[in-house]
């Protein structure tokens, strides 16, 4: 082959190099993308603070220690949580394996389903306070540039998804999400019922460097109807740590001992 000849090949698949590298990732890309900032990709431990505001007022409060992993299969988490206070709630237990959502209260020795949809305080639903894979959940089918007001009410430039429920087991019909365009972090989001009444808005705030990669630390939830309604979630304590498989079985609640 002629060298010229070689040299326009080489051009060509460079070329087509550069066109994918800069081509728009897909809707579903996107929230896979987002799904990484929120989450560690491997077994981790973290507290989870929640406290409800009343007309910007404390009116409760709640700490729950959790130990989350991914599912080698199906890719979506599997959590064990654990209330840490208020006094009269501690080690009761939530159970989030596969389809199942299980709460066990020591005092009972009783085990009994939840769903995903109940509250666990203010406007935190149990299906808010496990770890989630949204693209495992939910299809995302447009995704369109706009810029946005975030939690700090400073501009970002976003990619607003719309995401529908892929499964049964999803805790919301649809949910509206805006990702920021410059570096994949979730930015807001809206999450509606079958017949879009807005249930609640969500704001993904306090970025900082958590287990190598830049993740929210704070979670902002208003009532889709009373905005004076807040809940707010703290996440800390992140570590790197093994989940015992055994810590994911229901039967396993009686036993459950924190190290």
């Amino acid at each position: 082959m002629k060298p010229w000849i070689k040299n326009l090949a080489a051009f060509a698949v460079f070329g087509m190099a550069i066109g994918l590298a800069n081509a728009t990732p897909s809707a579903q890309e996107i929230l896979a993308a987002s799904d990484l900032v929120r989450n560690p990709d491997f077994p981790f431990g973290m507290t989870n603070t929640l406290v409800e505001y009343r007309n910007g007022k404390q009116t409760d409060s709640s700490t729950l220690g959790i130990y989350s992993k991914a599912d080698n299969k199906s890719g979506q988490f599997r959590s064990l949580i654990r209330y840490l206070a208020p006094v009269r709630d501690a080690n009761k237990l939530i159970l989030y394996s596969g389809k199942d959502l299980w709460f066990y209260d020591p005092s009972s020795k009783a085990s009994i389903r939840l769903s995903p949809q109940q509250r666990l305080l203010g406007q935190a639903s149990n299906g808010d306070v496990v770890t989630i894979n949204l693209a495992k959940d939910y299809q995302a089918t447009a995704a369109v540039e706009e810029d946005t007001q975030d939690g700090d009410r400073q501009t970002k430039h976003c990619y607003k998804l719309t995401l529908g429920a892929a499964t049964p087991d999803a805790t919301y019909h649809h949910i509206d999400m805006w990702v920021e365009v410059a570096n994949t972090h979730p930015v807001k989001a809206r999450f509606y019922t079958e017949s879009g009444k807005l249930l609640k808005s969500a704001y993904y705030r306090h970025y900082q460097n958590v287990l190598g990669s830049d993740r929210p630390t704070e979670t902002v939830i208003i009532d889709g109807l009373d905005p004076n309604w807040v809940t707010v979630m703290r996440f800390s304590d992140w570590i790197k740590r093994d989940v015992p498989e055994t810590w994911l079985q229901r039967d396993y609640l009686p036993h459950f001992k924190p190290e």
